[in-house]
């Protein structure tokens, strides 16, 4: 079932099948996704020469930079978004994001496998068509040095955190559980 929110936008989505909706995803999904091995790769090696708080760079500005790259790219706003941020000047979710994230929890709760929930829907935004697009990241083995147990972490971990991220509220995680997503406004 919709929430008020998604019914909402709804009515006031353009008319498209679901054929165009499934290549628009597809595509959407072919074009921006490429960037989360890159990001996962970087970090299992920062990790591996520089320590869990050597890595924290390639998260907070590794990883913006590569979406920066393929917003300049594509002219499509995409960005990572979570209910539990990190950095709320750049993660906090809008409106129909912190539904579609409640939901991906909710999907998840309900045995669907993270690594797989995604979302798309074409809306109006300011009378122009857009497709929104979210894709479900869910914590792996290297997210858990910096996104677990706060207890597990050391000192200068600690340290490090706070520094970068004095309002952190992103740890507390397990594996496999969604740390945020993917999202993306692409007009057309």
């Amino acid at each position: 079932m919709k929430s008020p929110l998604a019914i909402a936008l709804l009515v006031g989505s353009l008319p498209v099948g679901a054929q165009d909706l499934n290549a628009l995803s597809a595509e959407t999904r072919s074009v921006v996704l490429p960037v989360i091995p890159k990001v996962i790769a970087t970090m299992q090696e920062a990790v591996t020469n520089e320590g869990v708080a050597g890595a924290i760079p390639v998260c907070k500005d590794l990883a913006p930079q590569l979406i920066r790259k393929k917003r300049e790219e594509t002219g499509w706003d995409i960005r990572r978004v979570s209910l539990k941020t990190r950095n709320a000047e750049r993660g906090t979710p809008d409106a129909w994001e912190a539904v579609q994230l409640a939901e991906f929890d909710r999907r998840a709760a309900g045995g669907e496998k993270p690594e797989i929930i995604e979302t798309s829907e074409i809306v109006s935004i300011n009378g122009r068509p857009v497709l929104r697009y979210m894709k479900a990241l869910p914590v792996s083995e290297v997210c858990l040095g910096c996104h677990g147990a706060v207890d597990g972490f050391d000192a200068e971990l600690r340290r490090k955190l706070s520094e970068h991220y004095p309002d952190d509220r992103a740890t507390g995680y397990a594996k496999g559980q969604i740390r945020g997503a993917l999202t993306v406004k692409r007009p057309l």
